[in-house]
């Protein structure tokens, strides 16, 4: 095994495609604060890989394997994330409004205090995933399965739930003013103290 360091990226560095790539694959795992705007990774595996405070607007990496990665404070803006596999990623603080995240798999993944504005979350596995005060308005969550996941002080005004699975989600003082609850499973829901979409607070 080489005993060789790491090199060291500089804080928004950019980096190719290629290059991450090829360190990836020879066992690097340390690429924070870099920069990949804009760049292809779809179908890529790269479970595991710390892109934490990366800038990665726009990027593709819609199939792509990323279970375990670091992307906290990552900007993610306008990213394709598309049945991605984020299974117990932390994308704590992460920027992600206007990302399409549709049928990607953030079971266990930490958004806490995320910004999810307007992004698309259609058909999006979120099981026990956390999203305490993470800012989802006006995202559309239509169909996604989200049993057990924390949404406690969560911004979900203007938000599109129709058809959602929302059984045993802690919703404590979150806001779901305007929301759209038609035909979504609220079983077992902890409301306390949540703002409902006619604007009233839950006791």
């Amino acid at each position: 095994m080489s005993t060789d360091k790491p090199i060291a990226i500089p804080s928004n560095q950019p980096i190719t495609t290629a290059e991450l790539l090829a360190r990836y694959a020879a066992g690097e795992r340390d690429f924070k604060g870099v920069s990949l705007a804009g760049a292809d990774l779809q179908g890529t595996a790269l479970g595991g890989i710390d892109l934490s405070r990366a800038e990665l607007t726009g990027v593709d990496l819609s199939h792509a394997t990323l279970q375990n990665a670091n992307l906290s404070e990552a900007n993610l803006t306008g990213a394709n994330l598309t049945q991605a596999n984020l299974f117990g990623a932390f994308l704590s603080g992460a920027k992600l409004s206007q990302t399409v995240l549709r049928s990607a798999n953030l079971t266990e993944a930490d958004l806490s205090g995320a910004l999810l504005i307007q992004a698309d979350l259609q058909d999006t596995l979120m099981h026990l995933t956390c999203l305490s005060e993470a800012n989802l308005q006006g995202s559309d969550l239509t169909g996604a399965k989200m049993g057990g996941a924390r949404l406690w002080k969560a911004n979900l005004c203007e938000a599109n739930l129709q058809g959602a699975d929302l059984s045993d989600v802690n919703l404590c003082e979150a806001n779901l003013c305007g929301a759209n609850l038609e035909a979504t499973d609220t079983s077992e829901c902890i409301l306390t103290g949540t703002t409902m979409p006619p604007g009233n607070v839950h006791d």
